[in-house]
């Protein structure tokens, strides 16, 4: 049985109808069925005991990307640059992060995700790179360029969980972000920096698998094995303690 893996949702996607929806990127789900995980998508209820009734079917937790954090929960103001907050999501994946991380739930975190897995652990974050960053390279390439398209390098730490898995100590990525990790909290080790020193990628070494990126390996696992490798890592750890 394909182990089951929970992706909180986005908030209320609009459309040209007003229909409100909750909702996932489809590269997501692709990427874990490929690798053998069955996903689930966690709607931002609000009822006190649904989502604790979800994560306690799920075998691993996925932390998508998506929108910015609101700032009072890792201790600062915001900044004008600060967008796309969604209240709902960051209850809901606090919780859940928390959680995952007390009960040693493999986790796999992207873009957004790694920053929430650091504030939800106590870390902190920079709102906005180019306005607090001087000098940082381009991480967002959003505007006239696919998703695949590799933005910058990033250097790998030896002998961490990482750096096994993609079998390099420098690769190309994918940037789509104007945020990052500021300061990890003492669970995460930073494992991965670009060139200017923003951090790309954290792991703890406690724990069964809790890795975060800053990249979306889900919109490359066509073009580079090594992130197709990255979910079948973490969806094996997912089956090796189905619940």
């Amino acid at each position: 049985m394909r182990p089951l893996i929970g992706i909180p949702c986005a908030g209320n996607l609009s459309s040209h109808t007003h229909y409100r929806r909750f909702g996932v990127g489809q590269s997501y789900c692709r990427a874990l069925e490929l690798a053998g995980g069955a996903p689930v998508l966690i709607p931002l209820l609000d009822d006190e005991q649904t989502i604790p009734d979800i994560y306690k079917r799920l075998d691993g937790l996925l932390l998508a990307g998506g929108g910015d954090i609101e700032t009072h929960h890792f201790g600062q103001k915001r900044l004008a640059k600060l967008g796309g907050v969604d209240r709902p999501r960051d209850r809901v994946e606090l919780w859940l992060t928390r959680r995952a991380f007390a009960d040693d739930l493999p986790v796999l975190a992207i873009c957004r995700g790694v920053q929430m897995l650091a504030v939800a652990l106590g870390g902190t974050l920079i709102q906005d790179i180019p306005a607090q960053i001087p000098g940082a390279l381009r991480h967002d390439w959003h505007a006239g360029h696919a998703r695949n398209y590799l933005g910058h390098e990033i250097m790998v730490e030896r002998q961490t969980r990482l750096a096994d898995i993609l079998s390099a100590e420098r690769t190309g990525v994918n940037s789509l972000h104007h945020q990052s990790v500021q300061e990890a909290p003492p669970a995460l080790r930073v494992t991965a920096r670009a060139p200017d020193g923003v951090i790309e990628a954290v792991e703890a070494p406690e724990k069964r698998f809790v890795l975060g990126v800053q990249w979306h390996p889900e919109e490359l696992i066509g073009d580079d094995p090594r992130m197709a490798r990255l979910f079948g890592a973490f969806v094996k750890v997912a089956a090796s303690h189905q619940r």
